[in-house]
């Protein structure tokens, strides 16, 4: 073999060099070599952009038509329109209010404050919104704004437009949009620092706070069952009005855990009977109790149900209700649902009014002033609804309200019959209420941590 292509291991272990260092510095020369020669011969040649062929593309492009928007200007009559929102500050007048608003119109102004629906613009609030909408030189297009309720619930709208060169003032009823919202908190300190975190977003209403407390309170004392680490959850109605909160509305549901013990109630009313209108378990077993145990919310006992003298006849008799002393015109309240059987005046009772329960129940309310506006026999009366007012009418020494509880025609003392619930539901309403409880479910273990674990009980009210 030709000496030239000999090549063997110990001659490149000399040339590499004679020494430790000048063999691991060539070494290194060589292999950064070999691979700049490899990326060299791997890399793609690009072709160069100078020897790449050149394309010209011609095309016609249309002008602009101006006479075309000249005529949409012109069409607007040279104005355009501007809106704004404010609200009512302490001290306002019409007049600093419509400043705000961008308003320079002596026409409108004038206007509000003599049209007699226009002028309740100036009643509303502190920090009730007004909107409206002018022209580029500051003449009123519209105002919109809501009049409010005593207790701040928007009850109707007020529109002023312009009409040609004057101006219309229009009353319309307040829809407001309705809302279902579900929140999840756990007691960190109290319950009340959770329900006023906004961690996910929203404070809880107060509204819906006290409802709450109202709905778990016969079966946890929130003074002392309440611990850290406690969780609830609440599904709520809230109304709306363009994008505004309004108010809260009914608790729908809700789940309390504390002690390792779960408390969950469910509202409903049929809809097709109407019937229900309370709280039940997921199961399906009223909650409410089924009357009040007064008709008046605040009063005193003045008669009881026993015997006693009469105070006009001055005979030994049986009375057969319990008087509730209170002033004249205090409101009085249905004890439970049931139906209006009668309402008018019936001898010594003075103006009364009769309701017919489930189960031969049916109570009376006697000496009334004045009925509840447009009560009539037949009409539907839900437990608490306003059904007259206190008053005197009758065999009466003065302003009270008896009532009276009757079990098929006969009287019974309302204080010794013990608590009744509310009447249960049908086979039918049962099948209704499955379908609601069971998204209720279904939205409580949405709320929970997962892989929590519960033991259901009764939430009751």
């Amino acid at each position: 073999m030709n000496p030239i292509h000999k090549f063997t291991s110990s001659r490149l272990y000399h040339l590499l060099g004679s020494t430790r260092k000048a063999r691991i510095v060539s070494a290194s020369a060589v292999a950064l070599a070999l691979c700049a020669f490899g990326a060299a011969g791997v890399a793609p040649l690009a072709p160069d952009a100078g020897d790449m062929p050149v394309t010209t593309v011609t095309q016609d492009l249309a002008s602009p038509n101006l006479s075309s928007q000249i005529n949409a200007l012109e069409a607007q009559d040279g104005t355009e329109k501007y809106m704004r929102e404010e609200r009512i500050r302490a001290g306002d007048t019409l007049a600093t209010l419509l400043h705000r608003l961008g308003v320079d119109d002596t026409a409108a102004e004038t206007f509000i404050k003599k049209d007699k629906t226009a002028k309740a613009i100036m009643q509303l609030r502190s920090g009730k919104r007004v909107l409206a909408q002018t022209d580029d030189n500051g003449q009123l297009l519209w105002l919109r704004a809501s009049v409010v309720d005593g207790q701040d619930v928007p009850v109707k709208n007020i529109a002023v437009k312009r009409k040609g060169e004057s101006f219309v003032a229009e009353e319309s009823p307040v829809k407001l949009e309705r809302r279902v919202e579900m929140h999840a908190r756990e007691i960190k300190t109290t319950l009340f620092a959770a329900t006023d975190s906004d961690a996910d977003g929203a404070r809880l209403p107060d509204a819906v706070v006290r409802q709450i407390v109202e709905m778990f309170s016969n079966n946890i004392d929130f003074r002392s069952d309440v611990k850290r680490g406690d969780r609830f959850n609440v599904v709520y109605e809230t109304f709306w009005q363009d994008g505004e909160f309004v108010k809260a509305g009914r608790i729908l549901a809700g789940e309390f855990t504390t002690r390792g013990v779960t408390h969950q109630s469910v509202w409903y009313e049929d809809p097709v009977s109407k019937q229900g209108g309370g709280y039940y378990s997921l199961d399906g077993k009223a909650l409410k109790k089924g009357f009040l145990k007064s008709p008046l919310e605040f009063s005193r006992i003045s008669s009881g149900f026993s015997m006693r003298v009469h105070p006009i006849s001055g005979n030994w008799k049986a009375h057969k209700g319990i008087d509730f002393a209170a002033p004249t015109g205090t409101p009085i309240r249905a004890a439970g649902d049931g139906v209006v059987d009668f309402a008018g005046t019936q001898g010594g009772y003075g103006n009364v009014v009769v309701l017919k329960h489930w189960n031969n129940y049916t109570t009376a309310y006697a000496h009334m002033s004045r009925f509840a506006s447009g009560l009539k026999k037949g009409q539907k009366i839900r437990q608490g609804e306003l059904i007259g007012y206190v008053g005197s009418t009758g065999w009466s020494t003065g302003a009270h309200l008896h009532y009276e509880f009757r079990v098929g025609g006969q009287s019974k003392d309302p204080t010794k019959l013990g608590s009744i619930t509310q009447a249960p539901l049908t086979a039918a309403e049962m099948a209704r209420f499955k379908m609601v409880s069971s998204e209720i479910a279904h939205r409580f273990a949405l709320l929970r941590p997962q892989g929590a674990a519960s033991t259901d009980t009764l939430a009751q009210k």
